[in-house]
């Protein structure tokens, strides 16, 4: 009859995210960091390459977003193999009875536990270059198809946090180390469309400088928007990359309709920023400035023609 956390999990039938799956032996150092940045780069230039005029020229991105994808999906699993394997651990712990037997096998998941979580390390840092790379190549932000993107070991860049996610660990009273401790300033604008190439290059320098002068104001800020991969949240995404600045991510809650949007709001809004930075976008940008006045938190407003000051544009204009 088996009594272990490990053999119950395996009669649930649970797959890969079994604690037997996690191996204890083996070696327990990373890739080297300067082999790992060269051979992905290499992989990352001849797979992109391969594809410079051709049909699936247009496809480039979609793929090189996959490539990053790859060791972010192993990453997960590890880290499920993680928990697993602590939640062994606490239950050993509990049991104490410090016979030997007992002593072994607890010896024995921390050890899984110990090698879950170097591999999970070594594949985010995986992740990490090859979303440098994605950055590089596309001028974006990487972001998973769903969940939050985290990193657990210090020197990786800015962790991305799932807005949900984010107000759940808060409001059960614990935040786990990978979620950002800071200041958060909102982001908010839409997408938009310009006449000329340099409009739309104007319009970008005007989001980073704002941000960049936001920051000065804001040493630790947690840059908190909505993720939209097309507008102006992929500038202010962008950025914070380039800065290694932690973000928040509040995407749409779709089955709300026409209220999803301003459901956001007040979810960014709840975690009182202090700033709100506002660029030219639709109604729900325009409430959400009226919404902060209200709470009196502090608008950068540049909602003015390419990222500008209004009353700026409006002087001009005069």
């Amino acid at each position: 009859m088996p009594t272990s956390l490990g053999a119950q999990l395996a009669q649930l039938e649970l797959g890969h995210l079994r604690i037997e799956r996690i191996v204890a032996a083996g070696p327990a150092d990373p890739p080297d960091p300067e082999a790992a940045v060269q051979t992905l780069a290499a992989v990352w230039s001849d797979l992109l390459g391969l594809f410079a005029g051709t049909v699936l020229e247009a496809d480039a991105e979609e793929i090189g977003w996959a490539f990053v994808n790859l060791f972010h999906r192993a990453a997960a699993k590890r880290a499920a193999q993680v928990d697993r394997a602590t939640d062994e651990i606490r239950l050993l712990l509990a049991s104490a009875d410090g016979s030997e037997i007992h002593s072994a096998a607890l010896e024995e998941q921390v050890g899984k536990a110990r090698a879950a979580e170097a591999a999970m390390l070594a594949l985010e840092q995986l992740r990490e270059i090859a979303a440098r790379l994605y950055l590089d190549e596309t001028g974006s932000s990487w972001r998973s198809a769903g969940g939050s993107r985290l990193n657990h070991s210090a020197g990786l860049t800015s962790a991305v946090v799932e807005g949900r996610d984010f107000l759940r660990a808060r409001s059960e009273g614990r935040r786990r180390a990978a979620l950002p401790e800071g200041i958060p300033v909102v982001f908010a604008g839409g997408r938009l469309s310009f006449v000329s190439a340099d409009e739309a290059k104007t319009f970008a320098d005007n989001v980073w400088a704002t941000l960049d002068k936001v920051r000065e104001h804001v040493g630790d800020m947690v840059l908190v928007h909505g993720g939209d991969g097309k507008g102006a949240d992929r500038l202010a995404a962008s950025w914070a990359e380039r800065r290694k600045i932690p973000q928040v991510t509040f995407g749409l809650d779709r089955r709300l309709g026409q209220r999803a949007g301003f459901r956001r709001n007040a979810q960014m809004l709840s975690l009182y920023p202090r700033y709100v930075v506002a660029f030219p976008g639709s109604g729900v940008v325009e409430r959400l400035v009226i919404d902060a006045k209200a709470k009196a938190i502090t608008v950068v407003d540049r909602r003015g023609p390419l990222g500008t000051h209004p009353r700026r544009a409006a002087r001009t204009a005069g």
